[in-house]
């Protein structure tokens, strides 16, 4: 039996219609999908996809593992979701996304690149000032922009990830 597959949005955009026939998406990709690529969208939807949404206790479960690891700060809601949702469901996550191949490492969840190597090795991440040089605990949240995770309650500098 082949394994099933969670895939992020670069397989709904790159790979070809005939590999997603039953994969597993949450519907946040649905919109994103028909911003990127509305004709896209359409024969995504066509080829039968599967749009569900994890459990609570599985984002649960993917929050406090991403907060262990640090990766939350770089994860988008739909990312933490379809993590929880290979999790919840043995699946094999499809993501050329460091982060989230990282948290799936974690978790103990197969994940495969869409498009590239992947990582290498698991890292744990540290949130810190790039000013005074403190560190913070991880968000507990995933972010809603990329690269912006506020500034340090000691001197108003950037807040940056850095291995730790």
């Amino acid at each position: 039996m082949e394994d099933r597959l969670v895939v992020d949005t670069s397989a709904l955009l790159y790979w070809p219609l005939t590999e997603l026939n039953g994969a597993i998406i949450v519907q946040s990709q649905v919109k994103e999908l028909e911003r990127h690529s509305p004709a896209r969208a359409e024969m995504v939807e066509a080829v039968g996809v599967i749009i569900s949404e994890p459990t609570v206790d599985s984002i649960s479960s993917a929050s406090m593992a991403a907060m262990e690891t640090g990766d939350m700060g770089g994860l988008s809601v739909t990312d933490l979701h379809l993590v929880a949702m290979a999790y919840e469901r043995n699946c094999v996550l499809v993501t050329d996304d460091y982060r989230m191949q990282n948290l799936s490492e974690r978790m103990g969840v197969r994940w495969r690149s869409v498009d590239s190597d992947g990582i290498s090795e698991f890292w744990i991440w540290r949130l810190k000032c790039v000013g005074c040089g403190r560190e913070f605990d991880s968000p507990e949240s995933p972010t809603n922009k990329k690269g912006i995770l506020g500034e340090c309650i000691d001197c108003g500098s950037d807040l940056k990830l850095k291995r730790g």
